[in-house]
This record gives structure tokens, C-alpha cells and sequence, in this order.
């Protein structure tokens, strides 16, 4: 199993990179981040709105990275409906004839009319349709319009992955893998997902490049797996994303153009929603690793994922409060953020020194605000 060595708390850890089962066929990917310096230099005192950053006679010391697991000063909100009042809004542009085939199951499926897919289907799977055999495997395996059956799903899948549609490849060779419903079998698994990987299913490319790396430890590893996160990623995976955002910013001999990508990528999965890539894109911002340092943007993007339930990030979160980074100094929030994180199980000895120096009613503030903390979905 490939795992990467980082700092974490003033510690080296391990972290042990997930195999096999991305979080879309319901096992996410945790890639380690590598921990980079921060920069040491001076910075002026600057207000944006009601954030201030203090002057500094020297930088502060760099976020360490960890988990327990954007680019803009935060998640896009687009343009309001008032905006939009009165605009005329341009016309759409006219839609192009479709002279294709009509997957009339599909289409059925697509709607919600499962029964009724299911009748359009099995016929054609019976008769050998690899694309109708994968909507058997589906409609059977989520209990859509009939009862679930997963033996059945598998068979069906099965059926599918031989004749080569991609979407059922992927999911026989899930199937494979984990080994309830079909014997367990890694060369015909490992043998489906990268022909689903090379057909362009998006989810087996994440996949194949989690094997990859799991199958081949250290950098080379890495360099067989990035074409297809990069693939997955380009197709919105966020766990890809986050996957190239790392391998961008740390491994060696990449062409420069690619390292200097890593931070619109890391953002890219933060926009999608991806919290371990809001913790790191806010510790880059605050860090200025792999771009120049911005406190404000990363204390957003901490706060983001603070309010989220991530835990390093309302460790995090904490510190800037405390060292007024990004944000006016606040030490009920500080400690707020800190009592959820040590209740979670994350320790920090610098915290600690802090809340027990606070005065007594503002260590009861921050405990009463933790109580009534509840994450945003």
C-alpha cells in the first residue's frame, strides 16, 4: 500500500493512501499532502471590509497540513436574481438536430420510469446488448422498480463487462474486489477497471490510478497513475483533482507549467465541495505554497471547512483567530474552535497553553458557542 510521510502536528506520520474504492463507488481517496515552507517574509498591516491582517516583523510560523480525516476570497454565490432584474438575458443558442440512435430504456431510466426500463431492457439484454445489460446490472443493484438483487446485478454486470461497455466493467470490477456477491478475483478486476479506465469512464480512471499507486510504491507509482487522475479530473472527480493538485506541487521532474497548476487545481476541488481540499487550499493561502501568501482568502476557505465539521481546519481556524491572520483577533472564537477540535479527538498543546490563559468567562463563552455549533451541510 502506498503511503506518503508528512508532518502532521509536529510529528512524521504515515498516511497511507486508500486503495482501490473511490468515494464515488463509495471509498474516498486520501492522498497525503506534502508539507512546504512558508514564506518568511515581512507583511503590512491591510484591511479588507472588517478583516484585518496585522503587520508582522516576520511571518508566522507555516500551517502544518493534516487530516483526521480557490482561487477568489471564496466559494462563487454567481450573480443574485436582483442583479438579473431588468437584464435582458441573452438568447439560447438553437439546439442541434440529433440524428443519433434513441436509447428508449435509457431514456426511461433517465426519467424515473423504472419498470418501465426494466421492460424496454431485458430484451435486449437477453440478446446480448452490453449497454442494456449494464442497466439491468444497475436497476437490480439500487432495487429500482423491483426488489434488489445483487446476485442478479451481478450476473447482468458480468454480462456487460464482456462485451465491453464501459459503465459495467467499472462496476463488476468493484465487484470484484470486494468479493460478497462474486468470488473475489484482483487480475479480472484489475483487468476491467483499466479497460474502463482506457474506454473513459471517469470514475474508473480515479480508480486505476488508485490501484496504480497502490501496486507500485513511491514516485513511480505516481507517474503511471497521474495521466489518468489528470483524465478523471479534467472530468470533474474531485478526488482526481485533489489527487493532481499533490502530485502536481510535489513530485520531482514535473514540467514547470504543470507545478504551477497545482493551486487551480486544489481550488477546483475545493469549489466542488471537497473539505480535505478546502483545509489544503487554505493552508496553501496562508502557507503561500505552490502561489503567493493570502490570509484572507485562507482563512475563508479554513472557515469554510471549519463550519463543515472538518476538524483539522477548526484546529487551524483557531490559530488564525489567535494570531489575528486573516481576520480581526478573536479569542472566544479561538477557543471555540479549538474546544470542537479537542473534543473530536485533536490535540494541540499550543491551543491548550492559549485557552488556559483566557479569563474564565470567555473560556465559558467558548464552550457554550461550541455547544451550539451545528456543520453546514
Amino acid at each position: 500500500m502506498r503511503s506518503w510521510t508528512k508532518k502532521r502536528h509536529g510529528l512524521r506520520i504515515d498516511i497511507a493512501l486508500m486503495p482501490i474504492l473511490s468515494r464515488y463507488l463509495r471509498v474516498s481517496a486520501a492522498f497525503a499532502a506534502v508539507i512546504l515552507a512558508g514564506l518568511t517574509h515581512g507583511v503590512s498591516a491591510q484591511t479588507v471590509d472588517n478583516v484585518v491582517t496585522r503587520p508582522l516583523a516576520t511571518a508566522p510560523e507555516p500551517l502544518k497540513t493534516g487530516r483526521p480525516q480557490t482561487d477568489g476570497a471564496g466559494p462563487s454565490t454567481g450573480v443574485g436574481v436582483f442583479d438579473r432584474m431588468g437584464a435582458k438575458l441573452p438568447d439560447l443558442p438553437p439546439e442541434k438536430d440529433y440524428k443519433g440512435p434513441v436509447d428508449d430504456a435509457y431514456g426511461a431510466y433517465q426519467r424515473g420510469y423504472y419498470l418501465t426500463a426494466m421492460e424496454k431492457a431485458l430484451p435486449r439484454a437477453q440478446l446480448g446488448d452490453p449497454a442494456a445489460q449494464a442497466l439491468m446490472g444497475e436497476l437490480l443493484a439500487d432495487g429500482l422498480g423491483v426488489k434488489r438483487d445483487m446476485k442478479n446485478a451481478a450476473f447482468w454486470y458480468s454480462k456487460g463487462a464482456e462485451g465491453g461497455d464501459a459503465a459495467a466493467m467499472f462496476k463488476y470490477s468493484l465487484m470484484l474486489i470486494e468479493g460478497r456477491f462474486v468470488k473475489r478475483d484482483k487480475a479480472k478486476a484489475d483487468e476491467y477497471m483499466h479497460k474502463a479506465a482506457d474506454a473513459g469512464n471517469a470514475s474508473a480512471q480515479f480508480n486505476w490510478g488508485q490501484i496504480l499507486t497502490a501496486d507500485n510504491p513511491g514516485d513511480k507509482g505516481l507517474k503511471l497513475a497521474l495521466p489518468y487522475y489528470e483524465k478523471a479530473a479534467e472530468q470533474g472527480i474531485a478526488d482526481a483533482q485533489y489527487a493532481v493538485a499533490e502530485i502536481y506541487a510535489s513530485l520531482p521532474d514535473l514540467p514547470e507549467e504543470k507545478k504551477q497548476l497545482s493551486r487551480e487545481w486544489m481550488a477546483r476541488a475545493a469549489h466542488a465541495g471537497y473539505d480535505t481540499a478546502q483545509v489544503d487550499l487554505g493552508i496553501w493561502f496562508v502557507n503561500g505554497q505552490n502561489g503567493p501568501r493570502d490570509f484572507v482568502k485562507g482563512f475563508q476557505w479554513l472557515r469554510l471547512a471549519a463550519n463543515r465539521g472538518n476538524v483539522v481546519a477548526q484546529n487551524k481556524l483557531a490559530h488564525l483567530y489567535i494570531n489575528a491572520l486573516g481576520t480581526k483577533p478573536d479569542p472566544v472564537e479561538a477557543a471555540k474552535w479549538y474546544v470542537l477540535s479537542r473534543r473530536a479527538g485533536l490535540p494541540d498543546a499550543a491551543l491548550e497553553d492559549f485557552y488556559l490563559g483566557i479569563e474564565e468567562d470567555q473560556q465559558k463563552a467558548a464552550i457554550d458557542a461550541a455547544n451550539k455549533f451545528r456543520r453546514i451541510q
